[in-house]
């Protein structure tokens, strides 16, 4: 090899050197940045860089306002609870909230469909049938009452509807003024379709409105606590209130309930009988106990549940609506005609079917909605097949009803109507209300 050839050598091994001693400098000096280590400019002079800011939300708030909390902690994108309180807690009073009653209001509320097979007393989802309560000022009490279930309501204080409204004074603590009420029932009563549940939760909202007292939501659910308070469990009132399918828990502290998705396109087909179902004697053919095997047989239906309306997995419904803690009870004992009539829903089409609350009424899902029903062709869908087949079935028993085709509703109860209104020359609310 010659000396030019050496010399050429010995250049790139010494250019090699120094680079990499360059970027062995750079990154020291990027960690220290990264650490936020300060940095030093040619003169020897150390000058602060800014930290690199998180991409996880932080509290914009001074310690300082949030007494006995340490506000400066992460705040996460799905900490909503937490965020609320802090958004609370920064603003001013509005005390006008609880200073303005009003002297009538109308309320309307949905239907609900509890257990959905096996969630027994913690599942319901909301059905397209409504009713409308209107409560006003009056110089008398008086009920009266039309549609659904008129003549069978009760007339005086012990109405759910009277309860609800009690409890909602109780709650704002004003005494309860003398009131009219008034009911246009389109849920038929005592068929288990959360006719009473419906009744109560209308009376807390009528009687807050009126009122003129508003409850927190967030990280407390007050509304919920009061209903189910009331009603002893979430299943029907929950739906009630929040709309779509509901899973409610206690958790030793308060009624908590979470929103489970209704996969898009379901109907819901009902064989309502002509007949009342007492929740009490439905409730009294159930044991006190349950085998370790039926219990871990409700345990996994109701997870494989969830999971179907979660993931959309129409055709794992049937499976996940199987019970053996209070269907099997009611339907050998009170409703000969339900198993009969779920394996003939299914077999039309369902997807599945189960009894709705403590019955008599029987719930079955069938699929392949799109739009409007009317303006769709029939083939296209089973909820027709799935009527006729439960139909039939009935007949098999002698039991008479009606079949209703409708779906299940996405909102809950509502105020509809109020005097005087919410709604100002500053802001229009839904409906004008």
């Amino acid at each position: 090899m010659s000396d030019n050839n050496n010399g050429k050598l010995i250049a790139t091994a010494i250019g090699a050197a120094v680079a990499g001693a360059a970027l062995g400098v750079a990154t020291v000096k990027l960690l220290d940045r990264r650490n936020g280590q300060p940095d030093q400019n040619e003169g020897g002079i150390i000058s602060e860089r800014p930290k690199r800011r998180s991409f996880i939300y932080e509290d914009p708030m001074g310690a300082d306002v949030m007494a006995n909390r340490d506000s400066s902690t992460t705040l996460f994108p799905h900490n909503h609870e937490e965020k609320m309180r802090r958004r609370i807690a920064a603003r001013a009073a509005v005390e006008e909230d609880n200073l303005t009653p009003r002297r009538s209001v109308t309320v309307r509320v949905p239907a609900t469909s509890a257990n959905v097979g096996p969630g027994y007393d913690c599942i319901g989802l909301a059905v397209d049938l409504w009713s409308e309560v209107t409560i006003e000022l009056a110089d008398k009490f008086e009920i009266t009452a039309e549609g659904d279930g008129a003549d069978a309501v009760p007339k005086d204080a012990s109405n759910f509807l009277v309860l609800g409204v009690k409890a909602a004074y109780d709650t704002a603590r004003k005494e309860m003024p003398v009131l009219k009420y008034h009911v246009v029932s389109r849920i038929p009563f005592a068929r288990g379709l959360g006719s009473s549940s419906a009744a109560i939760v209308a009376g807390i909202i009528a009687g807050l409105v009126l009122a003129g007292h508003r409850l927190p939501c967030w990280g407390s659910e007050a509304l919920l606590q009061i209903a189910a308070g009331i009603e002893g469990h979430p299943d029907n009132v929950a739906p009630a209130i929040y709309g779509g399918i509901q899973v409610g828990i206690h958790n030793g502290t308060r009624w908590v309930t979470e929103r489970v998705p209704m996969p898009s396109g379901v109907q819901l087909v009902m064989f309502i009988p002509d007949f009342v179902g007492k929740t009490s004697d439905a409730r009294n053919v159930l044991s006190d106990t349950i085998s370790r095997e039926d219990a871990a047989f409700n345990i996994s239906r109701t997870a494989f549940l969830i999971n179907a309306l979660c993931m959309g997995n129409l055709d794992n419904l049937k499976w996940g609506v199987q019970d053996k803690m209070h269907q099997p009870q009611r339907g050998s004992k009170l409703y000969k005609y339900l198993f009969p009539m779920i394996e003939a829903a299914e077999s039309a089409g369902a997807c599945c079917a189960y009894l709705s609350g403590a019955g008599p009424t029987v719930m079955a899902l069938t699929s392949g909605a799109s739009g409007d029903i009317f303006a769709q062709r029939e083939k296209e869908r089973t909820d027709l097949a799935v009527a006729r087949a439960m139909s039939r079935a009935a007949e098999q028993f002698g039991i008479k009803g009606k079949l209703v085709v409708t779906n299940a509703a996405n909102e809950g109860a509502r105020v509809v109507r109020v005097e005087p209104p919410f709604s100002s020359d500053v802001i229009t609310y839904r409906d004008n209300i």
